[in-house]
């Protein structure tokens, strides 16, 4: 007789959960949070950059934040000082839909990876 972990014979089956879910039992239903959707023409959310330029819907999107960005002057391109770390940044996508589930808008915004930065040493400016 040996010691340890050893699996059952082939023919024995092991009792299974008694709880029989939904999927298991066939029913599959429509989630309400989607029923009310009322557009189906929609762009689907990106999964990259080069796909949302070429998407005319959330090329107008990263523009309009884009504008939005230099008209609230939130930044100014300047030089890369030498020894400076990039604080590197990436696009969201979302879309945003009205109360009775039709689109309302295309939302891109560009946010910043913070993470890199060191408390007390480069949180002031960011290159």
């Amino acid at each position: 007789m040996t010691l340890g972990a050893s699996s059952p014979p082939r023919d024995v089956e092991l009792p299974g959960h008694p709880m029989i879910t939904r999927a298991r039992a066939g029913i599959h239903k429509p989630n309400p949070k989607y029923a009310m959707t009322v557009s189906t023409d929609v762009s689907p959310i990106p999964r990259s950059v080069r796909s949302a330029v070429k998407d005319p819907h959330w090329y107008a999107a990263m523009k309009l934040e884009f504008d939005a960005l230099q008209a609230n002057k939130t930044w100014t391109l300047v030089p890369r000082p030498p020894g400076a770390r990039v604080i590197t940044g990436k696009w969201v996508f979302k879309h945003k839909m009205n109360p009775d589930g039709s689109l309302e808008r295309y939302k891109a915004w560009w946010v910043v990876r913070g993470f890199n930065q060191r408390p007390g040493i480069d949180f002031g400016e960011t290159f």
